[in-house]
């Protein structure tokens, strides 16, 4: 079996985040790590792998400035191989620019029986590049799975919904995307780190992959504002004295929940 893995690096979300001068955009300079919520797709892919008894886990990704520090943390796990696509003029894509980038990194692959994603990353959380890759590279795509198996050349999937999950069946390959804390992701060895090392992983830019225009040419969209979240005030305390409750259905009726 073979399964390509979507992953995000991103700066350390424990650091502050740092605009670029002059511009809305997050800096995305210096080392950046792999984003928690890829970790549980690259951990799925090794277990559907070692399921089917044998293949390969590859891993792509789009980063500036050639940084493949994220996708070492992969390789490391047990992914094979990846792709990097990094260029200056990638600065500014926007959801589907990305989307297209991440599509002909997995055609340059050669295509896989599963592509997995997460379900949004931790510094964009859009929650449609998924989507639009599926789109993008005829896949049948199914959203938000708690497990993946496949059984007899068919993918099945609990789908995790409001009233609990779905159990969706889908021919193969396909695109799936996975909701964080599905699975444990095992902790890279130190034999794992070693070995990503020298594990290959081909660094390409938008061009090679026939991906154009891309940035802020491409983009439908624009960041125009961006400001820092308001200070969390202060709770009202209530003391009862027999009545608190009337307090609490006021406060429920002011959100609508009542």
């Amino acid at each position: 079996m073979k399964v390509i893995v979507c992953v995000k690096q991103i700066p350390d979300p424990a650091l502050p985040g740092v605009l670029v001068a002059g511009s809305n955009v997050l800096r995305r300079e210096g080392k950046l790590i792999l984003d928690d919520s890829d970790s549980y797709g690259v951990e799925m892919a090794l277990q559907l792998v070692a399921g089917a008894g044998g293949g390969e886990v590859s891993v792509v990704s789009m980063a500036p400035n050639g940084e493949v520090s994220g996708m070492r943390t992969a390789l490391a796990m047990g992914a094979g191989a990846g792709v990097l696509v990094s260029d200056a003029g990638l600065a500014g894509s926007d959801a589907l620019t990305t989307a297209k980038v991440l599509a002909g990194a997995v055609r340059r692959l050669g295509g896989a029986d599963v592509v997995l994603t997460g379900t949004e990353s931790s510094d964009g959380y859009t929650g449609t590049v998924p989507e639009q890759m599926a789109e993008i590279l005829g896949l049948p795509s199914v959203t938000f799975a708690k497990s993946v198996v496949v059984v007899e050349g068919v993918l099945r999937v609990n789908r995790q919904t409001e009233a609990g999950f779905d159990e969706v069946l889908c021919p193969l390959p396909a695109l799936v995307s996975v909701t964080a804390g599905v699975v444990e992701p095992r902790y890279p060895s130190f034999k794992g780190i070693m070995a990503a090392k020298s594990k290959p992983l081909e660094t390409v830019t938008a061009g090679d992959l026939g991906v154009s225009p891309v940035g802020w040419a491409g983009a439908g969209q624009q960041v125009v504002e961006v400001v820092a979240a308001p200070k969390r005030e202060a709770g009202e305390v209530v003391v009862d004295e027999g009545e608190a409750y009337l307090k609490v259905v006021e406060f429920l009726e002011g959100l609508k929940v009542i």
